[in-house]
């Protein structure tokens, strides 16, 4: 760590430089495509760009099971814990003292700052969305104009089995890096609790990254999808 002159505020130029254990793992500054991200633990969104990758992808994508979308009755984000607690177990960051939130600020972003005296809270950072591709330049004065995303929406996964899951279950998923990236409040918005099928990022050049990170979660939760988002998911990267 560096503190900036007189400044009240801790930044660090990528992770992995704090005393043992780390809050977050080392990580290049480059963003990583899924298939070499199977933890979730690095940065981003690479797109998937040759024919061997997408043939794996395809492959990944082809394991999901169909099934049947069913009702949102009795879902809240209650229903999967306390929203960004630190309470799961089993996953990557899980009771590191951080928010889940802060956790994924953390790992995204670059030129990150954190408050003084605390090693978790960020407060500034540059991020590039994965899904448009744009830059944003985020201070916590301004917090909801970063969101982070559940790749696969809770409500999705709440509508295609997790309402019979036990509550730990539904809190690894809701809290697992894999299923989380910061992005833009607006293309967050804009998707909600859709599956493939009814949403896909806005940068065509992510899309098959993003049905692989889909299918990720989806495999290592036996969740399974609709036909209609397994199609349009394979579509992504013929």
């Amino acid at each position: 760590m560096v503190f900036a002159g007189a400044a009240v505020l801790v930044s660090i130029a990528a992770h992995g430089t704090r005393s043992e254990p780390p809050r977050h793992p080392t990580q290049s500054l480059r963003q990583a495509m899924p298939l070499d991200n199977p933890d979730g633990t690095k940065r981003g969104l690479s797109p998937i760009t040759s024919r061997g990758d997408r043939a794996a992808a395809r492959k990944l994508i082809r394991k999901l099971r169909v099934g049947t979308s069913g009702s949102l009755t009795g879902y809240t984000r209650t229903k999967f814990g306390a929203k960004w607690a630190d309470d799961a177990r089993g996953i990557p960051y899980a009771r590191n003292g951080c928010r889940t939130r802060d956790d994924l600020l953390a790992r995204d972003g670059q030129k990150v700052r954190f408050r003084r005296g605390s090693d978790c809270v960020v407060v500034a950072l540059r991020l590039t969305d994965p899904y448009t591709g744009r830059t944003i330049t985020w201070r916590r004065e301004d917090a909801d104009r970063v969101q982070v995303d559940h790749v696969v929406p809770l409500a999705y996964e709440w509508r295609m089995g997790a309402r019979n899951w036990p509550m730990a279950k539904r809190m690894r998923i809701a809290n697992d890096p894999l299923n989380l990236l910061p992005v833009s409040r607006s293309v967050n918005v804009a998707k909600g609790g859709s599956g493939p099928a009814s949403w896909l990022p806005p940068s065509h050049r992510v899309r098959c990254a993003y049905a692989a990170r889909f299918a990720q979660v989806a495999v290592k939760y036996a969740l399974p999808v609709t036909a209609a988002d397994k199609r349009v998911m394979l579509r992504q990267c013929r």
